[in-house]
């Protein structure tokens, strides 16, 4: 591997023992191949049970592949999984934290776990407590924190070992909008510090706002990857016009739509029309042409949502 590719997967396996006698071992992450290089924010996307935790867990060392090949930080993790994890930074979906103690207190117990020095630990936890913006909570115990101060407390911790990758699992699940932009910009400073993110999030827009590749894995294998804006390209149209009409007047619109021969790429749900389209503003004119009247209509750029949905589909994944 080069000095500036960390993480490189070959073919990547991890299959799961049967749950009874008479059933098949169950393959959560189905052959994959990615590669993570040095600087970068790199992202996982898909649907509950995609392979998504499967591949973090492997990458974390915590989980032994069943196939292909692995490597991290030019290490095999079956062999060098001790060595690979001092090098890492984990910040898991769960906080994790110990909530009698104070915030400092977590940072001692865990810098302790790579062995650091208490004086060491206590430099670096001045410096993580004012990147994570809580230098006066310091001495405060974790269960008076808000979420979205224990999640910047979780990835303040992550940070005591000065690690080269770090992982970080649903970053900002259950938090508030102010929240989720608060920590946005404290995981875009530390791309910016040099250290590179791997990330699986539900979040469209987080993953546009946080990650330069990203790939997208549906039933344990990758459907799609590239930039969000490659992404976007390829498998969506430039704008997308949504349209919501009075109860019953849809499938009528829809016909219509159709006989005139617009909207190629249309889709149909529940609530609303969606018309996959270049100009979408051209597309609402071709509408009210007809004679149509939506009772809503909204012209949007096509995003990594769209992109997302129309790989994985809108059936729900339990």
């Amino acid at each position: 591997m080069s000095d500036d590719l960390l993480v490189e997967a070959r073919g990547l396996v991890k299959r799961y023992p049967a749950r009874d006698r008479h059933g098949s071992p169950f393959v959560a992450v189905d052959g994959i191949d990615f590669q993570l290089r040095r600087g970068e924010s790199f992202g996982f996307l898909g649907p509950n049970g995609a392979g998504k935790s499967s591949t973090m867990r492997m990458i974390a060392c915590v989980s032994p592949a069943t196939g292909g090949t692995l490597r991290v930080l030019g290490m095999d993790p079956a062999a060098d999984g001790r060595r690979i994890r001092a090098r890492l930074g984990v910040v898991p979906q769960d906080d994790a934290l110990d909530r009698e103690l104070s915030v400092r207190e977590n940072l001692l117990i865990y810098g302790r776990y790579f062995g650091l020095p208490k004086a060491v630990i206590a430099e670096r936890s001045a410096r993580l407590l004012e990147f994570a913006q809580l230098e006066e909570r310091g001495a405060e115990r974790v269960d008076a924190l808000s979420g979205g101060m224990r999640r910047r407390l979780t990835i303040a911790r992550s940070l005591i070992n000065e690690p080269e990758i770090l992982l970080l699992d649903e970053p900002t699940t259950g938090l508030d909008p102010q929240a989720r932009h608060v920590l946005w910009d404290r995981l875009f400073r530390l791309k910016q510090q040099g250290v590179s993110l791997v990330l699986t999030t539900h979040y469209m827009d987080e993953a546009e706002q946080l990650c330069d590749r990203l790939v997208v894995m549906d039933k344990g294998r990758i459907v799609a990857q590239g930039s969000p804006a490659e992404l976007i390209a390829t498998h969506s149209t430039r704008e997308v016009l949504e349209l919501r009409f009075p109860v019953g007047e849809q499938a009528t619109a829809v016909d219509k739509l159709r006989a005139a021969r617009h909207a190629d790429r249309m889709e149909e749900l529940p609530d609303r029309l969606l018309w996959y389209t270049a100009e979408g503003d051209a597309a609402l004119a071709a509408v009210h042409e007809l004679g149509l009247r939506p009772a809503t209509a909204l012209v949007r750029r096509a995003s990594l949502e769209d992109v997302f949905l129309a790989l994985t589909g809108r059936t729900l994944v339990d």
